[in-house]
């Protein structure tokens, strides 16, 4: 209530009381006055925690005190102790009374979460390494606002405070490795257990995902291990159909000039300490003659992609995005994020004419495949178009490959084949480049990565910016998964020297979202970052071997993101892709 209001109110009581009894003393008492410690009036206290709010009292002598919240009274002193048990806003209204009138102040105290700290350690949470090998295990904390203290500890004893720590073991034996971070609202751990043993004792693994494969006559198949153990004294022997059995590697190099069914046989044989231990695996591949799937072109045949069959993003800032991202949170399913993309895609604008909207594809390694409703033709020149939104100093490039539908059933199940570009075969490109991205333990953390080349890093979570819980996948239901392909070396920098002013510098020829002076077959310059498409030659499909091979026609397309590399305050170099296109079609 208006204080001058109250204090009229109380002289106007005054004066009629004077006229009823002229004979009487007249003594006025004034209303008291509440003045809050808060200027805003709005408190903020942590759950569980106990907040004291003491305002100051003006003409408050022999004054009573009320607190009250939703009826119910909490207090009746000058002060209140309150206690946020429930998260959210609390509204309290503190009346002060005495002869003279009253005073009243509505109150919001906010109760807020706790700022425990969430700490993750990258890679496996079970390990097993030989004597005297080194393991560098790098734990990430989530950002708060508190200082925050991150212990390694080793069998409960202290043995580093960086981010980063070395392991390693001389003798045989299993250890506990912790790493805990604190602050003053709390504490979280995370714990890697790693078994030691001697190299002679190291188990020997040898493990395919498939056992099952087809292939076009006169190319070549490389049959591959998804996981293998490197020791010594093991002996690698291939067999196809009857022929003589072949001393090898732990990998196979497949080629038939006939078409027909084969059965490949692999065995590895280990000695350890004069006893044999023998691994068996047994293949079948499917040998399919060229152009037998072809599908040509119809009248109703439509130049544009027509159905996307996979979108696995790596981890990134626009990944689960609401708003800008496009997502809407019920992305769960591998088959809901299709959907996403191939509405984003899809769209079109106010006249019904095809607008594509952007898909990011994350950190590296994240791709997606779309096909057409028909085969495109290697024409010997461009083929195929890919929209993207580079422009001068913003590259982010894709690799692209391509893939015929070898078996004839429609789906992108046969043999990927890398367009090459102008990256191609430079010492400094990493062919079979591996990175595994680990799922973070708490909302708003960095995502965590290792690679095969003994690395590790995080996409950094940019709070400026984004604000979903987590950049990792939400529908990939495992904790952690691993990307595969080629790795150009990042040319991004800081042209500014203070980390303001970050430039993407585009490759020559032959990626997606790169802004090519060579293919994407114009000079413009792109300043407004509108759509625009590089373009493609299926002539340029090479093999694992980095060997050319010749397509006589592609039916499906995959893009995945060529650098793992991060620029500053702009986050990870993430390649975006509008839509695909068979350019014979459009020229």
């Amino acid at each position: 209530m208006n204080k001058i209001l109250k204090y009229i109110c109380v002289c106007v009581g005054a004066v009629c009381a004077a006229s009823c009894n002229m004979d009487e003393n007249i003594t006025s008492v004034l209303p008291p006055e509440i003045v809050l410690d808060s200027e805003t009036g709005i408190y903020t206290v942590k759950q569980g925690r106990e907040i004291v709010i003491a305002p100051s009292y003006k003409l408050a002598e022999g004054a009573t005190y009320r607190w009250t919240m939703e009826g119910e009274v909490l207090g009746t002193s000058p002060s209140l102790s309150f206690v946020g048990e429930e998260l959210g806003q609390h509204f309290i209204t503190l009346t002060v009374s005495n002869e003279g009138g009253y005073d009243e102040e509505e109150i919001r105290v906010d109760v807020v979460d706790l700022e425990i700290p969430t700490i993750s350690i990258a890679g496996s949470k079970n390990m097993t390494i030989a004597v005297g090998t080194e393991v560098k295990l790098r734990a990430t904390v989530r950002e708060t606002s508190l200082e925050t203290s991150l212990v390694w500890k080793l069998d409960g004893q202290e043995v580093s405070g960086d981010s980063v720590y070395a392991f390693r073991a001389e003798a045989v034996g299993n250890y506990t490795i912790e790493a805990t971070a604190s602050n003053e609202d709390g504490t979280h751990s995370d714990i890697v257990s790693i078994e030691v043993l001697n190299a002679e004792d190291m188990p020997f693994t040898w493990e395919f995902e498939r056992n099952t494969f087809h292939t076009v006559a006169g190319r070549k198949l490389l049959i591959k291990p998804s996981l293998v153990t490197t020791v010594d004294n093991v002996a690698y022997i291939w067999q196809v159909a009857d022929a003589e059995a072949i001393e090898g590697k732990e990998s196979f190099v497949f080629s038939s000039v006939d078409a027909g069914e084969y059965k490949v046989l692999a065995t590895a044989t280990v000695e350890k300490e004069g006893r044999q231990m023998t691994l068996s695996h047994e293949f079948f591949v499917t040998v399919y003659e060229e152009g037998q799937f072809y599908r040509a072109k119809a009248g109703t045949s439509k130049a544009d992609w027509n159905k996307v069959f996979e979108y696995t993003p790596a981890p990134g800032q626009f990944i689960n995005e609401l708003k800008t991202g496009g997502f809407d949170g019920t992305q769960t399913t591998p088959e809901a994020a299709i959907a996403y993309a191939e509405a984003r895609m899809s769209e079109v604008d106010t006249k019904g004419n095809l607008s594509p909207n952007w898909v990011s594809l994350g950190g590296f390694g994240g791709y997606i495949v779309v096909g057409f409703d028909h085969s495109i033709d290697n024409s010997g020149d461009y083929d195929l178009g890919i929209m993207g939104n580079s422009f001068s100093g913003s590259s982010e490039p894709g690799i692209v490959w391509v893939m015929q539908d070898e078996n004839g059933n429609g789906l992108p199940d046969d043999t990927w084949y890398e367009l090459a570009g102008s990256e191609t075969g430079k010492e400094e490109t990493i062919q079979d480049y591996a990175v595994t991205y680990y799922r973070p333990t708490g909302p708003m953390m960095p995502v965590q990565w290792t690679d095969n080349q003994g690395n590790s890093g995080e996409i950094d979570y940019l709070k400026q910016f984004h604000r979903q819980d987590y950049y990792y996948p939400l529908w990939i239901e495992e904790d952690s998964y691993t990307l595969t392909g080629t790795c150009l070396k990042a040319r991004n920098y800081d042209a500014s020297g203070n980390g303001s002013y970050w430039v993407n510098v585009e490759y020559d020829w032959g990626y997606a979202d790169n802004f090519s002076p060579i293919d994407r077959l114009t000079g413009d310059a792109n300043a407004n970052a509108d759509v625009n498409a590089n373009h493609f030659r299926i002539s340029n499909a090479i093999d694992f071997e980095c060997k050319p091979v010749n397509l006589g026609y592609i039916d499906f397309v995959k893009v995945q993101v060529g650098v793992n590399a991060k620029s500053g305050w702009l986050g990870e170099v993430s390649t975006e892709v509008f839509g695909f296109y068979d350019y014979n079609m459009k020229k």
